[in-house]
Protein backbone atom coordinates (compact mmCIF):
# COMPACT_ATOMS: atom_id res chain seq x y z
CA UNK A 1 0.00 0.00 0.00
CA UNK A 2 1.27 3.55 -0.71
CA UNK A 3 1.53 6.30 1.62
CA UNK A 4 -0.71 9.33 -0.31
CA UNK A 5 0.99 12.77 -0.72
CA UNK A 6 -1.58 14.00 -2.14
CA UNK A 7 -5.55 12.67 -3.00
CA UNK A 8 -5.20 9.33 -4.44
CA UNK A 9 -7.94 6.72 -5.35
CA UNK A 10 -5.77 3.19 -4.77
CA UNK A 11 -7.18 0.39 -6.67
CA UNK A 12 -6.34 -3.28 -5.68
CA UNK A 13 -6.44 -5.44 -8.96
CA UNK A 14 -6.06 -8.18 -6.51
CA UNK A 15 -9.15 -7.63 -4.77
CA UNK A 16 -11.37 -7.66 -7.39
CA UNK A 17 -9.50 -10.84 -8.74
CA UNK A 18 -10.47 -11.93 -5.25
CA UNK A 19 -14.17 -10.56 -5.63
CA UNK A 20 -14.51 -12.43 -9.25
CA UNK A 21 -13.52 -15.42 -8.33
CA UNK A 22 -16.32 -15.85 -4.92
CA UNK A 23 -19.12 -14.72 -6.86
CA UNK A 24 -17.96 -17.50 -9.98
CA UNK A 25 -17.60 -20.15 -6.85
CA UNK A 26 -21.78 -19.65 -6.29
CA UNK A 27 -22.61 -20.38 -10.22
CA UNK A 28 -22.29 -23.47 -11.94
CA UNK A 29 -19.74 -23.76 -14.17
CA UNK A 30 -22.17 -23.28 -17.14
CA UNK A 31 -23.43 -19.90 -15.75
CA UNK A 32 -22.35 -17.10 -17.90
CA UNK A 33 -20.82 -14.06 -15.70
CA UNK A 34 -21.69 -10.54 -17.34
CA UNK A 35 -19.75 -7.84 -15.26
CA UNK A 36 -21.01 -4.30 -14.86
CA UNK A 37 -18.40 -1.33 -15.75
CA UNK A 38 -20.91 1.55 -15.73
CA UNK A 39 -20.32 4.86 -13.97
CA UNK A 40 -16.55 4.73 -14.41
CA UNK A 41 -16.60 0.73 -12.80
CA UNK A 42 -18.60 2.30 -9.98
CA UNK A 43 -16.10 5.05 -9.39
CA UNK A 44 -13.22 3.36 -10.00
CA UNK A 45 -11.52 3.01 -13.44
CA UNK A 46 -14.14 1.43 -16.01
CA UNK A 47 -10.90 0.94 -18.42
CA UNK A 48 -8.29 -0.30 -16.07
CA UNK A 49 -10.98 -2.50 -14.49
CA UNK A 50 -12.28 -4.06 -17.72
CA UNK A 51 -9.05 -5.01 -18.97
CA UNK A 52 -8.00 -7.01 -15.91
CA UNK A 53 -11.16 -8.56 -15.55
CA UNK A 54 -11.12 -9.27 -19.61
CA UNK A 55 -7.82 -11.07 -18.49
CA UNK A 56 -10.14 -13.69 -16.52
CA UNK A 57 -12.32 -14.68 -19.17
CA UNK A 58 -15.58 -12.55 -18.01
CA UNK A 59 -18.17 -13.58 -20.41
CA UNK A 60 -19.86 -9.94 -21.05
CA UNK A 61 -19.42 -6.63 -19.87
CA UNK A 62 -22.76 -4.01 -19.40
CA UNK A 63 -22.51 -0.21 -19.33
CA UNK A 64 -24.85 2.27 -19.18
CA UNK A 65 -24.65 4.52 -22.00
CA UNK A 66 -23.10 4.12 -25.32
CA UNK A 67 -20.23 6.33 -24.86
CA UNK A 68 -19.16 4.11 -22.07
CA UNK A 69 -18.66 1.25 -24.29
CA UNK A 70 -16.90 3.42 -27.10
CA UNK A 71 -14.73 4.23 -24.31
CA UNK A 72 -14.24 0.78 -24.08
CA UNK A 73 -13.63 -0.10 -27.46
CA UNK A 74 -11.37 2.68 -28.23
CA UNK A 75 -9.40 1.46 -25.22
CA UNK A 76 -8.81 -1.72 -26.76
CA UNK A 77 -11.82 -4.51 -25.08
CA UNK A 78 -12.96 -6.80 -27.14
CA UNK A 79 -15.20 -8.69 -24.98
CA UNK A 80 -18.97 -8.41 -25.43
CA UNK A 81 -20.89 -5.06 -24.34
CA UNK A 82 -24.19 -4.97 -23.47
CA UNK A 83 -25.14 -1.21 -23.26
CA UNK A 84 -27.96 -0.93 -20.71
CA UNK A 85 -29.97 2.22 -21.47
CA UNK A 86 -29.03 3.33 -25.39
CA UNK A 87 -30.90 5.82 -26.86
CA UNK A 88 -32.32 5.85 -30.65
CA UNK A 89 -30.12 8.33 -32.12
CA UNK A 90 -27.09 5.82 -31.00
CA UNK A 91 -28.11 3.20 -33.19
CA UNK A 92 -25.30 4.05 -35.58
CA UNK A 93 -22.73 4.17 -33.01
CA UNK A 94 -23.89 0.68 -30.92
CA UNK A 95 -23.53 -0.79 -35.12
CA UNK A 96 -20.26 0.70 -35.57
CA UNK A 97 -18.67 -0.25 -32.49
CA UNK A 98 -20.39 -3.66 -32.24
CA UNK A 99 -21.94 -2.73 -28.85
CA UNK A 100 -25.18 -4.38 -27.88
CA UNK A 101 -27.95 -2.93 -26.83
CA UNK A 102 -31.03 -3.30 -24.38
CA UNK A 103 -34.14 -2.76 -26.28
CA UNK A 104 -36.43 -1.45 -23.77
CA UNK A 105 -39.58 -0.14 -26.06
CA UNK A 106 -41.59 -0.43 -28.81
CA UNK A 107 -40.24 2.80 -30.27
CA UNK A 108 -36.24 1.75 -29.29
CA UNK A 109 -36.94 -1.46 -31.05
CA UNK A 110 -38.83 0.10 -33.96
CA UNK A 111 -35.71 2.36 -34.46
CA UNK A 112 -32.93 0.09 -33.88
CA UNK A 113 -34.30 -2.32 -36.36
CA UNK A 114 -34.75 0.45 -39.32
CA UNK A 115 -30.77 1.32 -38.73
CA UNK A 116 -29.90 -2.15 -39.06
CA UNK A 117 -32.32 -2.66 -41.55
CA UNK A 118 -30.44 0.44 -43.56
CA UNK A 119 -26.94 -0.66 -42.95
CA UNK A 120 -27.55 -4.32 -44.33
CA UNK A 121 -27.46 -6.32 -40.86
CA UNK A 122 -27.86 -9.69 -40.19
CA UNK A 123 -28.82 -10.88 -36.93
CA UNK A 124 -27.23 -8.66 -35.17
CA UNK A 125 -27.22 -8.81 -31.20
CA UNK A 126 -29.85 -7.29 -28.92
CA UNK A 127 -31.31 -8.22 -25.49
CA UNK A 128 -34.88 -7.31 -24.62
CA UNK A 129 -35.69 -5.90 -21.46
CA UNK A 130 -38.89 -6.98 -19.51
CA UNK A 131 -40.03 -4.93 -16.28
CA UNK A 132 -41.44 -7.42 -13.35
CA UNK A 133 -41.07 -4.55 -10.89
CA UNK A 134 -39.09 -2.51 -10.50
CA UNK A 135 -41.29 -0.03 -12.75
CA UNK A 136 -38.06 1.71 -14.34
CA UNK A 137 -37.36 0.61 -17.97
CA UNK A 138 -39.05 -2.50 -19.99
CA UNK A 139 -41.84 -4.05 -21.99
CA UNK A 140 -44.63 -5.24 -19.94
CA UNK A 141 -45.45 -9.24 -20.59
CA UNK A 142 -48.37 -8.13 -22.56
CA UNK A 143 -46.47 -6.69 -24.86
CA UNK A 144 -44.92 -10.44 -25.94
CA UNK A 145 -47.07 -10.76 -29.39
CA UNK A 146 -46.02 -7.25 -30.43
CA UNK A 147 -42.22 -8.10 -30.10
CA UNK A 148 -42.77 -10.72 -31.98
CA UNK A 149 -44.79 -9.42 -34.26
CA UNK A 150 -41.70 -7.08 -35.00
CA UNK A 151 -38.88 -9.68 -34.93
CA UNK A 152 -40.83 -11.99 -37.30
CA UNK A 153 -40.69 -9.68 -40.19
CA UNK A 154 -36.96 -8.41 -40.40
CA UNK A 155 -33.51 -10.80 -40.66
CA UNK A 156 -31.84 -7.40 -39.92
CA UNK A 157 -31.57 -8.54 -35.63
CA UNK A 158 -31.52 -11.66 -33.59
CA UNK A 159 -32.70 -11.91 -29.83
CA UNK A 160 -29.17 -13.07 -27.84
CA UNK A 161 -31.05 -12.70 -24.52
CA UNK A 162 -34.26 -11.61 -22.41
CA UNK A 163 -33.68 -10.09 -19.16
CA UNK A 164 -35.58 -7.96 -16.11
CA UNK A 165 -33.89 -6.48 -12.80
CA UNK A 166 -34.39 -7.64 -9.41
CA UNK A 167 -36.02 -4.51 -7.32
CA UNK A 168 -34.66 -5.39 -3.96
CA UNK A 169 -32.78 -8.58 -3.96
CA UNK A 170 -30.71 -7.47 -0.57
CA UNK A 171 -33.52 -7.24 1.60
CA UNK A 172 -34.59 -10.40 3.04
CA UNK A 173 -37.66 -9.28 4.38
CA UNK A 174 -38.77 -8.25 1.14
CA UNK A 175 -38.54 -12.01 -0.08
CA UNK A 176 -42.37 -12.15 -1.64
CA UNK A 177 -41.75 -9.86 -3.62
CA UNK A 178 -38.19 -10.84 -5.17
CA UNK A 179 -40.07 -14.59 -5.41
CA UNK A 180 -42.55 -12.78 -7.02
CA UNK A 181 -40.34 -11.05 -9.75
CA UNK A 182 -38.41 -14.35 -10.42
CA UNK A 183 -41.80 -16.47 -10.79
CA UNK A 184 -43.08 -13.09 -13.30
CA UNK A 185 -39.64 -13.01 -15.11
CA UNK A 186 -39.91 -17.11 -15.76
CA UNK A 187 -43.41 -16.81 -17.03
CA UNK A 188 -42.39 -13.92 -19.55
CA UNK A 189 -39.70 -16.05 -20.78
CA UNK A 190 -41.72 -19.29 -21.25
CA UNK A 191 -44.11 -17.09 -23.21
CA UNK A 192 -41.89 -15.29 -25.46
CA UNK A 193 -39.91 -19.06 -26.19
CA UNK A 194 -43.39 -20.24 -27.52
CA UNK A 195 -44.44 -17.48 -29.48
CA UNK A 196 -40.66 -16.58 -30.93
CA UNK A 197 -39.66 -19.84 -31.28
CA UNK A 198 -36.16 -18.81 -29.76
CA UNK A 199 -34.39 -19.96 -27.17
CA UNK A 200 -32.54 -16.66 -26.02
CA UNK A 201 -30.33 -16.54 -22.79
CA UNK A 202 -32.07 -15.60 -19.77
CA UNK A 203 -30.32 -13.00 -16.85
CA UNK A 204 -32.32 -11.51 -13.53
CA UNK A 205 -29.82 -11.65 -10.71
CA UNK A 206 -27.57 -8.88 -10.09
CA UNK A 207 -24.98 -8.93 -7.11
CA UNK A 208 -27.64 -9.65 -4.18
CA UNK A 209 -29.30 -12.35 -6.48
CA UNK A 210 -26.60 -13.77 -6.89
CA UNK A 211 -25.86 -14.82 -3.53
CA UNK A 212 -29.70 -14.92 -2.33
CA UNK A 213 -31.67 -16.92 -4.91
CA UNK A 214 -29.24 -18.95 -6.85
CA UNK A 215 -32.24 -21.01 -8.13
CA UNK A 216 -32.84 -17.85 -10.35
CA UNK A 217 -28.89 -17.82 -11.98
CA UNK A 218 -30.26 -18.67 -15.49
CA UNK A 219 -28.04 -18.43 -18.40
CA UNK A 220 -25.80 -15.68 -17.23
CA UNK A 221 -25.70 -13.57 -13.42
CA UNK A 222 -24.76 -9.84 -13.65
CA UNK A 223 -22.72 -8.23 -10.97
CA UNK A 224 -21.61 -4.34 -9.92
CA UNK A 225 -20.82 -3.58 -6.78
CA UNK A 226 -19.60 -6.86 -5.31
CA UNK A 227 -16.83 -6.68 -7.79
CA UNK A 228 -15.73 -3.29 -6.14
CA UNK A 229 -16.03 -5.00 -2.73
CA UNK A 230 -19.41 -4.68 -1.01
CA UNK A 231 -22.26 -7.44 -0.49
CA UNK A 232 -24.76 -5.64 0.71
CA UNK A 233 -25.06 -7.33 3.88
CA UNK A 234 -22.95 -7.25 7.21
CA UNK A 235 -22.63 -10.93 6.14
CA UNK A 236 -21.59 -11.46 2.97
CA UNK A 237 -19.27 -7.86 3.18
CA UNK A 238 -17.12 -10.28 5.25
CA UNK A 239 -16.42 -12.32 2.04
CA UNK A 240 -15.58 -9.26 -0.49
CA UNK A 241 -12.50 -7.00 0.00
CA UNK A 242 -13.01 -3.50 -1.15
CA UNK A 243 -10.73 -2.35 -4.13
CA UNK A 244 -10.75 1.52 -3.92
CA UNK A 245 -9.09 3.27 -0.73
CA UNK A 246 -9.65 6.53 -0.79
CA UNK A 247 -6.35 8.76 0.72
CA UNK A 248 -5.89 12.37 1.26
CA UNK A 249 -2.71 14.31 2.95
CA UNK A 250 -2.75 16.67 5.74
CA UNK A 251 -1.93 20.44 3.65
CA UNK A 252 -1.83 22.73 6.96
CA UNK A 253 -2.92 22.88 10.26
CA UNK A 254 -4.76 25.94 12.16
CA UNK A 255 -5.01 26.52 16.26
CA UNK A 256 -8.53 27.81 16.25
CA UNK A 257 -9.48 29.69 19.30
CA UNK A 258 -12.85 28.95 21.28
CA UNK A 259 -15.54 31.26 19.26
CA UNK A 260 -13.56 31.63 15.55
CA UNK A 261 -15.84 30.13 12.41
CA UNK A 262 -14.16 27.63 10.49
CA UNK A 263 -15.30 27.86 6.60
CA UNK A 264 -17.85 29.27 4.12
CA UNK A 265 -20.95 30.93 5.50
CA UNK A 266 -19.60 30.29 9.23
CA UNK A 267 -21.39 27.06 9.46
CA UNK A 268 -19.14 26.12 12.29
CA UNK A 269 -17.69 27.97 15.32
CA UNK A 270 -15.35 26.37 17.60
CA UNK A 271 -16.48 26.25 21.60
CA UNK A 272 -13.31 25.83 22.57
CA UNK A 273 -9.18 26.07 21.63
CA UNK A 274 -9.63 23.35 18.74
CA UNK A 275 -6.57 22.48 15.73
CA UNK A 276 -8.47 22.04 12.45
CA UNK A 277 -6.31 20.04 9.63
CA UNK A 278 -7.17 21.54 6.14
CA UNK A 279 -7.55 18.45 3.77
CA UNK A 280 -7.13 18.52 -0.36
CA UNK A 281 -10.82 17.11 -1.50
CA UNK A 282 -13.99 18.40 -1.71
CA UNK A 283 -17.29 18.58 -3.27
CA UNK A 284 -16.03 18.63 -6.73
CA UNK A 285 -14.05 15.87 -6.27
CA UNK A 286 -17.03 14.02 -4.55
CA UNK A 287 -17.25 14.59 -1.30
CA UNK A 288 -20.73 15.82 -0.98
CA UNK A 289 -21.29 18.95 1.23
CA UNK A 290 -23.58 16.66 2.97
CA UNK A 291 -20.78 15.67 5.08
CA UNK A 292 -19.97 18.53 6.60
CA UNK A 293 -20.87 20.04 10.17
CA UNK A 294 -19.91 16.95 11.66
CA UNK A 295 -22.16 14.42 9.64
CA UNK A 296 -19.03 13.19 7.81
CA UNK A 297 -15.37 11.97 8.89
CA UNK A 298 -12.19 10.68 8.01
CA UNK A 299 -9.63 8.88 9.56
CA UNK A 300 -5.82 10.11 10.88
CA UNK A 301 -3.94 7.69 12.55
CA UNK A 302 -6.76 5.62 12.94
CA UNK A 303 -8.49 8.04 14.83
CA UNK A 304 -12.20 9.58 13.29
CA UNK A 305 -11.50 13.23 13.18
CA UNK A 306 -15.09 14.70 12.08
CA UNK A 307 -16.05 17.20 9.02
CA UNK A 308 -16.47 20.24 10.49
CA UNK A 309 -17.99 23.53 8.72
CA UNK A 310 -19.25 23.33 5.67
CA UNK A 311 -17.34 20.77 2.68
CA UNK A 312 -15.81 23.30 0.15
CA UNK A 313 -15.53 22.55 -3.51
CA UNK A 314 -11.82 21.67 -3.13
CA UNK A 315 -11.14 21.13 0.48
CA UNK A 316 -12.85 19.91 3.97
CA UNK A 317 -11.74 20.99 7.30
CA UNK A 318 -11.44 18.42 10.39
CA UNK A 319 -11.37 18.92 13.97
CA UNK A 320 -8.08 17.15 14.83
CA UNK A 321 -7.78 18.75 18.49
CA UNK A 322 -7.40 15.31 20.36
CA UNK A 323 -5.00 13.47 17.88
CA UNK A 324 -1.90 13.09 17.71
CA UNK A 325 -1.02 14.08 14.05
CA UNK A 326 0.97 16.96 11.71
CA UNK A 327 1.10 18.54 8.37
CA UNK A 328 1.95 15.77 5.82
CA UNK A 329 0.34 12.79 7.91
CA UNK A 330 -1.76 10.40 5.47
CA UNK A 331 -5.59 11.14 5.65
CA UNK A 332 -7.98 7.52 4.96
CA UNK A 333 -11.03 8.62 3.53
CA UNK A 334 -12.36 4.81 3.11
CA UNK A 335 -9.81 2.10 2.58
CA UNK A 336 -10.86 -1.55 3.44
CA UNK A 337 -10.13 -1.33 7.13
CA UNK A 338 -12.82 1.71 7.01
CA UNK A 339 -15.12 1.12 4.09
CA UNK A 340 -17.36 3.70 2.21
CA UNK A 341 -20.15 1.98 3.77
CA UNK A 342 -19.32 3.83 7.36
CA UNK A 343 -18.91 7.25 5.64
CA UNK A 344 -22.08 6.73 3.56
CA UNK A 345 -24.20 5.49 6.78
CA UNK A 346 -23.15 8.56 8.41
CA UNK A 347 -25.12 10.98 6.27
CA UNK A 348 -28.22 8.25 5.67
CA UNK A 349 -27.18 7.37 2.21
CA UNK A 350 -25.18 4.01 0.81
CA UNK A 351 -21.43 3.04 -0.40
CA UNK A 352 -22.82 3.24 -4.27
CA UNK A 353 -23.34 6.76 -4.20
CA UNK A 354 -20.10 7.38 -2.57
CA UNK A 355 -17.73 5.66 -4.97
CA UNK A 356 -19.95 6.78 -7.79
CA UNK A 357 -19.69 10.16 -7.32
CA UNK A 358 -15.46 10.63 -7.21
CA UNK A 359 -14.22 13.00 -9.65
CA UNK A 360 -11.48 11.52 -12.38
CA UNK A 361 -9.86 14.19 -11.35
CA UNK A 362 -8.61 12.28 -8.45
CA UNK A 363 -5.54 10.64 -9.09
CA UNK A 364 -6.06 6.47 -9.58
CA UNK A 365 -3.11 4.32 -8.49
CA UNK A 366 -3.11 0.51 -9.37
CA UNK A 367 -1.99 -2.28 -7.42
CA UNK A 368 -1.23 -5.52 -8.90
Amino acid sequence: MSKALETILEIDLGALTHNFNYLKSKLQPQTKFLAVVKAFAYGSDAIEIAKHLQKLNVDYFAVAYTQEGVDLRDAGVTTPILVLHPQSLNAETLIDRCLEPSIYSARLLNDFIAVAEKRGQKNYPIHIKFNTGLNRLGFEQKDINTIVSKLELTTAVKVKSIFSHLAASEDLEEKDFTKQQIETFKSIAETFKTKSGIEPWLHLCNTSGILNYPEAHFNMVRSGIGLYGFGNSELEDKNFEPIASLKSVISQIHEIDKGKSVGYNRAYTSNRNERVATIPIGHADGLSRVYGNKKGFVFINDKKAYIIGNVCMDMIMVDVTDINCKEGDEVIIFDKAHTANEIAESAGTISYEIVTALSKRIKRVFLP
